[in-house]
């Protein structure tokens, strides 16, 4: 018995070394090995030049003249214009009231983010965060009053791409709902709705918001042009959303469904406590990706729709105009750039921590 136990036990499989992986995966064949070199050969061309550019040959302290006559990049210039990139038009006595509504709109998506803060009182604690935030751009309750003319800066993207997300995650889920619902107004409203908003770019929506709402409106009455586009990107986002949440639920065994029924649970309370956490973790990644390129197109909304307001790529290009610092616009771009990525890689790199956290779970 235990000889033809023993025997039938499948073999142990030793994994290859993780060298022989790659340089399987970089020369396994022919073709793998020619666009191996040629990526090699391009980084040689292009690496050396931008290692000089950006740190041998970069000048980091210093006025703008020691700038004008070096050869690499003017990191000086970053350094003088920080304040001005990172919050705009705020006085600078007064930008820690920025710098704290972005540090709170960061703290709270980062309990969001995590397991042991997914309960009711993470829902209050959003209401007083956003509430705080609001009232530090807006200068109160000890402060003049900054119209949102000025806000300007990151916070600005963290405003818009954060309460975008969070507004319209409830809505993306009743639309979800109401798509695959037995009730034929319902469902038709929510087709109508999802397929017509997925259909049109994101800058008609704005234009429609922020330029020709105001023009239907009566007379003598007007409604905040950044509160219209925050509008206007919550109904858009929803929409994308709700058909996220809507693949998430097909991904979900029938058997869930015929077992929360037999345990005698309703609609609601099937789709709350059974249904939906197997649905949005499915949909983790999908999620992620939507926030990355809502808070991305933040800089489409400011600086194309909404007149008068500068997101953290517009300041960072006005900072450039400065006729002290003219001039600068690759060490600008290049920064913001930097801005972005480190946003969206942290964005990234928290999805597979999470994806990983629940699966152990």
């Amino acid at each position: 018995m235990t000889d033809t136990i023993l025997s039938a036990a499948p073999p142990r499989t030793v994994a290859a070394p993780r060298w022989r992986r790659w340089s399987h995966g970089l020369f396994g064949s022919p073709l793998n090995g020619v666009l191996t070199l040629a990526c090699v050969a391009l980084l040689a061309w292009a690496v050396p030049p931008l290692l000089r550019w950006t740190v041998l040959d970069a000048v980091w302290i210093g006025p703008a003249d020691r700038c004008a006559e070096a050869a690499g990049a003017c990191w000086a210039f970053i350094g003088e214009k920080l304040r001005y990139i990172l919050f705009g038009f705020y006085d600078q006595d007064r930008q820690w009231r920025p710098a704290a509504a972005s540090l709170i709109l960061l703290g709270l998506a980062g309990l969001s983010g995590t397991p042991p803060f997914w309960r009711r009182a993470t829902l209050a604690l959003w209401a007083v965060g956003l509430a705080t935030a609001v009232l530090l751009l807006t200068g109160g309750p000890d402060g003049p009053a900054v119209p949102t003319e000025r806000w300007s800066g990151l916070p600005v993207n963290l405003l818009l791409a954060t309460v975008g997300m969070v507004a319209a995650f409830p809505l993306a889920i009743l639309l979800a709902l109401s798509r695959q619902s037995a009730m034929g107004g319902v469902r038709t409203l929510a087709v109508v709705f999802i397929e017509v908003t997925r259909g049109v770019p994101l800058i008609a929506v704005l234009y429609v918001a922020t330029l020709l709402l105001p023009l239907m409106l009566p007379a003598g009455s007007a409604i905040d042009k950044l509160l219209r586009a925050q509008v206007a990107i919550v109904l858009f986002v929803s929409a994308y959303l709700a058909e996220i949440v809507r693949a998430g639920l097909q991904a979900v065994p029938p058997g869930q469904y015929e077992g929360a029924r037999a345990l005698g649970l309703g609609y609601w309370s099937t789709m709350r406590l059974v249904i939906l956490p197997q649905a949005l973790r499915t949909v983790i990644p999908s999620i992620v990706n939507l926030t990355i390129g809502v808070f991305q197109d933040t800089t489409l909304i400011v600086v194309i729709v909404v007149i008068g307001l500068f997101d953290l790529l517009n300041t960072a290009r006005s900072a450039a105009q400065d006729p002290a610092w003219l001039g600068f616009y690759d060490e600008a771009f290049g920064f913001a750039a930097l801005v972005y990525v480190v946003f969206c890689v942290a964005a990234s790199r928290y999805s597979l921590w999470l994806e990983a956290r629940l699966r152990r779970g």
